[in-house]
C-alpha cells in the first residue's frame, strides 16, 4: 500500500495551472523528498493533500482511501508555512491548546511524547517568541505529530537553519520514520541535506511531475565520473580531451565522465607531461542529477 497516491490532479488560479496533470506515488515508511523551483507548485500540492485547497480535477488517496474520508484524515499531520503559535505563550501551552483542538486524550502524555522525538524535553516552559528559528521549526513539527499520524508533509522545514539545526532536524525525520512508522513529504531547496535522508524523491516543474525516483534507483543511475587537478589545468584538459568523450572543468576540478579509472587517467596524463595532484572518484548527486534534469528539459 502507498501513503499517497496522486492521479491526474489539477488545481487553477485565476486561469494559470498551479499544479497540472500530477501524479504523485509515496510509498508507506519513505522519506519522500518533493523538489522543485520556486513556483513550481510544490506547496499547492501538500495544500491540496492536506484538504486546505480545492482541487479542479483528479485523485487523491491516503493509505488507499479518498483523502477526504474522516478516517484517514485524522491520520495525517502538516506543517506548512510555520506553526501558527502564539508568541507570548510557552511551548507546552501552545502544543496544549493543539492538543485540545484536536480532541486528544492523555494530552499531558501526549506533549511530553512529541517533545521527546523533536529534543525540546527541556524547553517546554519557554515562551515561543523567544525560540530560535530551529526551535520554532521543531515545535511546529511536535505540533503536527500530536495524534500520532501515519503522514507528516513538511513544506520547507530546513530552510533558514544553521548547520547543526539542519543536523538534528535530519535526526528527528529519520528517527519519525524509523522509530514510530510515519511516512514523511518533504520538500525543500537544500538538496544536499535532502540527500542524506531521502528514501524517494518527486521532481516537479511548471506543476508537473516531471521525474519520480527511489534513492536506491538513483544510486544506481548516477553517472560517474573522475576529478582531478593538474598545475596546467587548459593542458591537461587539451590532452584529456583527445583521449575521453566528456571533459570538463567544474568548481576547480577537471572532470572526466563515465569514467571510474583514476590509475588510467594518471597513467595517460604523466605520458602527455602532466602530473596530477589530486585525483577522485565521485557519482553525480541529488544536486548535480536536478540541474542536469533541468537542462535536459529546457533542451540545454
Amino acid at each position: 500500500m502507498n501513503a499517497i497516491e496522486i492521479r491526474n490532479l489539477s488545481k487553477s488560479f485565476r486561469g494559470m495551472y498551479a499544479v497540472d496533470n500530477l501524479n504523485m506515488t509515496v510509498p508507506v515508511g519513505a522519506i519522500y523528498g518533493f523538489i522543485g523551483e520556486n513556483g513550481s507548485g510544490k506547496s499547492t500540492t501538500e495544500k491540496l493533500i492536506c484538504g486546505h485547497l480545492v482541487p479542479d480535477k483528479g485523485k487523491i488517496k491516503l493509505f488507499g482511501r479518498d483523502y477526504k474520508d474522516a478516517g484517514v484524515r485524522v491520520r495525517v499531520g502538516a506543517l506548512i508555512e510555520n506553526a501558527g503559535c502564539f508568541p507570548n505563550s510557552s511551548v507546552w501551552d501552545n502544543l496544549m491548546m493543539q492538543a485540545i483542538n484536536l480532541g486528544l486524550k492523555n494530552r499531558d502524555e501526549e506533549i511530553r511524547r512529541v517533545l521527546e522525538i523533536v529534543r525540546m524535553e527541556d524547553s517546554a516552559q519557554i515562551k515561543f517568541k523567544s525560540c530560535s528559528l530551529g526551535m520554532k521549526q521543531r515545535i511546529g513539527i511536535a505540533m503536527a505529530l500530536l495524534g500520532d499520524p501515519a503522514l507528516l508533509i513538511l513544506d520547507e522545514p530546513i530552510n533558514g537553519l544553521d548547520t547543526d539545526g539542519m543536523r538534528i532536524m535530519r535526526e528527528i525525520l529519520v528517527d519519525i520514520t524509523q522509530k514510530y512508522g510515519c511516512t514523511v513529504l518533504i520538500s525543500s531547496h537544500i538538496l544536499g541535506e535532502l540527500e542524506k535522508i531521502a528514501t524517494h524523491y518527486g521532481i516537479i516543474r511548471q506543476g508537473k511531475m516531471i521525474c519520480e525516483i527511489s534513492a536506491q534507483e538513483m544510486e544506481n543511475r548516477a553517472r560517474v565520473f573522475v576529478s582531478l587537478k593538474t598545475k596546467d589545468m587548459q593542458g591537461a584538459k587539451d590532452a584529456l580531451q583527445r583521449k575521453f568523450a566528456n571533459v570538463r572543468e567544474e568548481d576547480g576540478y577537471l572532470r572526466v565522465y563515465d569514467v571510474n579509472n583514476t590509475e588510467s587517467i594518471v597513467e595517460y596524463l604523466l605520458k602527455n607531461g602532466h602530473v596530477v595532484n589530486e585525483i577522485k572518484k565521485n557519482k553525480i548527486g541529488l544536486e548535480e542529477y536536478y540541474i542536469e534534469l533541468m537542462s535536459k528539459k529546457e533542451g540545454k
